[in-house]
Formats: structure tokens, sequence, C-alpha cells
């Protein structure tokens, strides 16, 4: 050894972190296989494309960009709190809905507390408990991918400190209906944390669907997360939102850091959270495709999992890897099951009906060659 060589010894928790895979880039598809038509269905982007009040909004605002941002992001959190009948000292603005779930854990957690989190769900809730030195605790969902509430709450112990709930739940699609959520909520003890994931929620169109906000504004412990990612096709400069209790906003306000969210990105949400007409059109696009694709998958004799949500899971069985590497061959990604523990899933994001019929004859073109 060196001796100069470092000894440096990194936290003993980084040994339990899985690095998150997104999905890859277009062009990247592009370079490997020497293809020139590739569609992207693998990281539930909004094919529509931004709000176009944000992308006036962002141009509009770029002579500014030598200026810090408002660390406060007080005009952000007015736009919001107007829009869902919330206050501004209810919500909490951060880059992206990642660096929310990262900062909830750094308010939150010890060394030896635990975490309830669904099972396939969001990898990050996972990532951030081990980063703080917590113990998740892994709870499965029904053989038809819903919640169990009776086995959340059996998971709950003295040391439970935060129980995750993303609804509609990535990568199922699946929900958690008000009636469960209201009884799981009064059944929880009152010190433990709910973070409610609701960056689907703008697609759900289930009667029995609740979004979470109603039971902040009743003042339950309940951290609902919401982003500009999906539906309002903000994914490339990352800005979602939690809305919370005061004291809850406050306490997670202590680990931010400042100017977390560019100046950009605020001009940009603030002007696409008034965009109704834009959200319309994105929930209508949405809505054909999913069924564009559900006759299909009918259509190819293939199971699915119907979604509250932007995307579709796709049960392929054994030779899922193997069509998975051969639909990107032919210039469609998606998004492999491996990672979530389902190696005979894909998950398909909804795209416009080009890009959806376009996966269609690729899946069936090599379902046929397999046959």
């Amino acid at each position: 050894m060196s001796p100069n060589e470092s000894q440096v010894q990194a936290r003993q928790a980084l040994k339990n972190l899985k690095p998150y895979s997104p999905g890859k880039p277009t062009w990247e598809v592009q370079q490997e296989l020497g293809i020139e038509k590739v569609v992207k269905l693998a990281s539930n982007e909004n094919p529509l494309g931004a709000s176009p009040k944000a992308v006036e909004a962002l141009l509009a605002y770029l002579p500014e960009i030598h200026r810090y941002p408002d660390a406060a992001t007080k005009g952000l959190n007015e736009a919001i709190a107007a829009q869902l009948n919330l206050q501004s000292d209810q919500l909490i603005v951060t880059n992206g809905a990642d660096e929310l779930i990262k900062l909830v854990a750094e308010a939150y957690l010890d060394k030896g507390d635990e975490i309830v989190i669904p099972h396939p769900t969001f990898s990050e809730y996972e990532f951030g408990g081990h980063l703080m030195g917590a113990t998740p605790v892994l709870v499965s969902f029904d053989d038809q991918f819903r919640y169990d509430v009776d086995r959340l709450l059996a998971a709950v112990t003295e040391r439970t400190k935060i129980v995750y709930l993303c609804s509609p739940n990535n990568p199922t699609g699946t929900y958690l209906p008000k009636a469960d959520l209201q009884r799981l909520l009064d059944r929880l003890p009152k010190r433990v944390l709910v973070m409610f994931d609701a960056a689907y929620s703008h697609y759900a169109s289930a009667e029995d669907y609740s979004d979470g906000l109603e039971y902040v504004r009743q003042g339950y412990p309940v951290i609902v997360l919401q982003t500009f990612s999906k539906i309002y096709g903000l994914a490339g400069i990352r800005v979602g939102f939690g809305a919370a209790s005061p004291d809850i906003i406050r306490t997670i306000l202590q680990v931010k850091e400042p100017f977390n969210v560019n100046a950009l990105a605020q001009a940009a949400a603030t002007a696409a959270i008034t965009d109704t007409e834009h959200v319309q059109k994105s929930r209508k696009v949405n809505e054909e495709g999913r069924e564009q694709l559900y006759e299909a998958f009918r259509r190819l004799g293939l199971k699915f999992t119907e979604s509250m949500s932007n995307f579709i899971l796709l049960e392929l069985g054994p030779d899922a890897g193997n069509l998975y590497q051969r639909l990107m061959a032919q210039g469609v990604i998606v998004r492999y099951g491996t990672g979530w523990g389902l190696p005979e899933h894909i998950r398909v994001t909804v795209g416009t009906r080009e890009e959806n019929e376009f996966l269609i004859e690729c899946l069936e073109s090599l379902l046929v060659q397999q046959a």
C-alpha cells in the first residue's frame, strides 16, 4: 500500500444503498444500436411535452438567471397554495420529489428506526431509510397488487417512524381507495408520519381515489408528495413539493439547503400549476392511450394490471428480460421489472397514439417470432 493511499472509511450505511437506475435516454439507445427511430416509454414522462404556459414563463425569465433564486420559493408557494386550497406555511418546494423523500428521511429518521414500505414500489423510500441507518420493513401487496391495510398495520411496531404510501403506486398503477386510507390513518399511532406519494394523482380517475390533501387539511400527520415532472411535463428542470401541517413543514425546512430549487424551475412551475388546459389534454391522451394498450394486450393474450396512472405493468413471463432487450433493439425503450423483483414484467409508459402503436407492432412481431 502506498503511504499516501487513502484509508478513509465511508459510513456503514452506504453498504445497504442501491443507486437509482434511470431509464436510458433516447440518444444513448440511438448511438448504441445505430438506429434512428426510438420511442421512449420507460420513464413515465408526458408525451405531450411541457405545459406551454411553463415554457413561456421559462423563456421570459432567462435574462434574470444571473440572480440567485428565491430561497423561500415564495411566489411558487403562493401559486400552489391558491390552486390547492392550502396555506403557504403548509408547503415546501423541492428539487424534484426525490429531494423531498431524502429531506423527510434526514429530518425524522434515526439509526434503529423502522419504516414501513409497500412492495414493490418506488425505490427511493428505501434509499432514504438506509441512508439514515433506519430499517425498511417491506409489506407485500396482494396477488392483484392491491394494498392490504391489515398487513401494513401489522408491520407497525414501537420503532416505526414513517409509513410510505404511493397511490397510484409505481410500478403497479394500483391505488389505495379512500375508505382504506381513512381506516389506515385512523388506526396508526399519531407518532407515525405517513408520506403519501401522489406524484401520479392527476391521472387517477377512480371515484374512490384520494390524493391525500384532504387529510393534510384535517391535520393528520401526513405529508403529501407531488411533482411537476409528470402531468405538467417539467421532468428536465426538477421541481416537486410537499404539503403537510406547518409544524411538519418547519421540521423539514431545518434540513433543506438554501437555493435548492433553481429560478427557471420556480418560474416554470408557477405558470404550470395554473395550466388547466394542458392538464386536461394530458389526462385525455393518457386515458385514450391506456385503453388502446389494454385492447392490444388483450388481443395478444397478455396479462396486465389495470392502471390509475400513466403507465401499465405488463406480464411477459419467463422471457420478459429477452423481450425487453429485443424491444430496445427495435427502438422501443420500456422499463424491465427486475429492479422491483418482477423479472417477468415490464412497465410501459402510456405514450401518444402513434408511439403506442409502434410499441404494439414491435411487441406483436416479437411474440409471433417467439411462437
